[in-house]
């Protein structure tokens, strides 16, 4: 590996060019004019998420009057959207506002150390080269922004199955979805239950001879309409911008309703959804086995299916729910514990993600490596003691740009203040001897349960406290002061 030492300099260095990624480049684009930006790419194309997954059926389980931007309307009749469709959105977006110019693909981020004394952050990536061959290369900026997902991209999470080298047909994880897979006719089994699992057995159900959901335990599951009726007559009506934040605050509030509901009265939210699955699979089905979690509703998100697919293709006899744990692979299948047996010609072990902290990147203060899970989340973006820095990281319980919206917005404005003040730091740091240290995270999901003690915490009193409540979060990072105490400036 060749190393170019000559570093080039901006204002900005924005990581990953996903959802995030665009979004960060559109604020500062607007919001903070005249400073330079680039934004580094590990991949060689625009969309993270959407353009990584390949597998039959990717789609969002948000709608997208709340996944997409805030600034750029959801045009299409489909409120819950495919992949492909997400996709183009994102590629529009940066397209129409000449962020794809600022990218710079096939850099991928590996360290990045601030010295206070030149007060800069000097970030180094690997870059390939179209031959192959690769070359650190280096930026330099006052400030990083971090837009590169919460999981690894290399590799999803496959627990190790007992006799799977015995296994006769093909295995494959859903991150790594292999674009010649013929299954056309041959019976699938899908290992999981969340929200993977739910949109892949519909969808390949419609050519594979069955398809079987094997499923640990079950999860909640909620139907919902593909196409949101009330949105397209006010696009109609209101035109496409008014319609588009009508429809994402009503979104917006019942989902806070249902959330808050759902803590305070969880026996009766699961009533209430269960009945919803016994109306959608009839009386006969075993419910309280195949779809009846042991844990209350949002303790781990819900999984939503359109227009009831998974539903349909169950009563149709082209898919089926197995509730079991796994004894071993066979050759024909998978044995259970119970001693039954589920031939198969193809396996997809849709078992999660492998989650890590931006990026996977090393990171270092004057010479001192930062552990991260000895920081405090400042207000969901921020990390105590480290200087000039932000992550955009969505919200476990509603969509993901909700929260990165209201970040990019709060991380314009830091660097808008700085600039009026002329300061070249902004670093949090707690001074409350009283503040508790709690998880950032409280999902009982195993994705985020395996990777719990290398994630940041969070405090127990603001502005440490996540609460994954956007109204009240549009008080606080899009109204509430940047000089705040906390919040120290150099």
């Amino acid at each position: 590996m060749e190393t170019n030492q000559q570093a080039e300099n901006f204002d900005v260095v924005i990581v990953g060019a996903g959802l995030s990624g665009v979004g960060a480049g559109y604020h500062l684009q607007h919001k903070c004019p005249g400073k330079r930006f680039v934004i580094l790419e590990g991949r060689d194309c625009i969309g993270g998420t959407w353009d990584l997954f390949r597998y039959p059926g990717i789609r969002s389980d948000s709608d997208m009057f709340t996944l997409g931007y805030s600034f750029k309307p959801w045009t299409d009749p489909k409120s819950i959207a495919d992949g492909p469709s997400i996709l183009k959105y994102v590629r529009e977006t940066a397209a129409e506002n000449g962020i794809d110019k600022k990218i710079r693909f096939r850099h991928k981020v590996h360290r990045a150390a601030w010295s206070t004394k030149e007060s800069r952050w000097t970030v180094e990536a690997e870059r390939t080269t179209g031959e192959g061959a690769t070359e650190t290369v280096r930026f330099t900026c006052n400030f990083l922004f971090m837009c590169s997902g919460y999981y690894r991209y290399e590799d999803g999470y496959t627990p190790e199955f007992p006799g799977r080298g015995d296994f006769k047909g093909e295995i494959l994880h859903p991150q790594k979805w292999p674009a010649a897979l013929d299954y056309a006719g041959k019976r699938v089994v899908v290992i999981g239950s969340g929200a993977t699992a739910v949109t892949l057995v519909p969808e390949m159900a419609k050519t594979a001879g069955h398809v079987t959901m094997l499923q640990r335990s079950p999860t909640y599951v909620v139907s919902r309409p593909a196409q949101d009726q009330l949105a397209i007559k006010l696009r109609k009506r209101l035109g496409e911008y008014m319609a588009y934040h009508l429809i994402r605050w009503r979104n917006v509030l019942f989902g806070m309703y249902f959330f808050q509901l759902s803590r305070r009265q969880p026996a009766k939210v699961k009533k209430l959804i269960l009945g919803g699955v016994r109306m959608a699979l009839g009386p006969d089905y075993d419910i309280m086995t195949h779809f009846n979690p042991r844990y209350n509703p949002w303790d781990q998100r819900l999984c939503l299916v359109p227009d009831g697919d998974l539903f349909r293709s169950i009563r149709e006899k082209r898919a089926s729910v197995a509730t079991c744990e796994i004894d071993r692979f066979t050759g024909k299948g998978i044995r259970l514990k119970d001693g039954s047996e589920i031939e198969a010609d193809i396996i997809v072990t849709a078992t999660g993600l492998v989650l890590q902290v931006l990026g996977g990147m090393e990171v270092a203060v004057d010479g001192r490596t930062v552990d991260f899970a000895r920081t405090l989340n400042y207000k969901g973006m921020m990390y105590s003691d480290v200087p000039n820095l932000a992550s955009a990281f969505g919200y476990t319980n509603a969509s993901w740009t909700l929260k990165c919206d209201l970040t990019c917005e709060y991380v314009c404005r830091l660097i808008n203040y700085m600039d009026r003040r002329g300061y070249k730091q902004a670093m949090p740091h707690n001074v409350d001897p009283s503040l508790q240290e709690i998880p950032a995270l409280s999902f009982t999901s195993g994705y985020v349960q395996r990777a719990v003690a290398k994630m940041p915490k969070q405090g127990s009193k603001r502005p440490w406290r996540l609460y994954q409540n956007y109204a009240l979060d549009i008080v606080a990072l899009r109204f509430g002061r940047v000089d705040d105490g906390v919040m120290k400036y150099s």
